[in-house]
């Protein structure tokens, strides 16, 4: 079995509630979209900021080796979720809101949510064994799009 598909085996175990599941499909991506506002936030060194390079441009590099390592489709899945993310970002920027600010009550209304939707599954969250699995959430959610359009990870 590859690792990619002993990972969101694991994953899928602690996520079979359709309320969980539902949680999750909302959740987790905005987890990912909050983590790298929070990131992008963060003031770098002079030399990055005048090349428009923030922490999320830096952390999201070897995020998506790590995807595209695990499966060629779900890296560029997550790809395509990191460009409309940063995206987002700016967009939240061209209108003055405050990234950090934002970023901060969405990821803790999103972990709440993830929370209230392991308590309703009756099982805890996988990344408490093993924090690969906070990886694993967004590969488990483009999966199910990937399936969709009949596309194999």
């Amino acid at each position: 079995m590859r690792t990619i598909e002993r990972l969101l085996t694991q994953y899928s175990e602690s996520h079979q509630n359709k309320a969980n599941v539902a949680i999750h499909a909302v959740a987790v991506p905005s987890i990912y979209f909050v983590t790298l506002g929070l990131l992008y936030a963060i003031p770098v060194p002079e030399l990055l900021a005048n090349a428009n390079i923030t922490w999320a441009h830096l952390i999201a590099l070897p995020i998506l080796y790590y995807y595209f390592s695990l499966s060629g489709p779900i890296g560029a899945a997550m790809t395509l979720l990191t460009i409309v993310c940063f995206s987002a970002i700016r967009l939240l920027e061209f209108y003055g809101v405050s990234v950090w600010q934002s970023c901060l009550a969405l990821f803790v209304i999103m972990w709440a949510l993830q929370f209230i939707g392991h308590k309703i599954e009756g099982k805890k969250p996988s990344f408490l064994e093993d924090l690969r699995f906070l990886l694993v959430g967004p590969a488990w959610w483009w999966v199910h799009w990937l399936k969709r359009l009949n596309i194999s990870y």
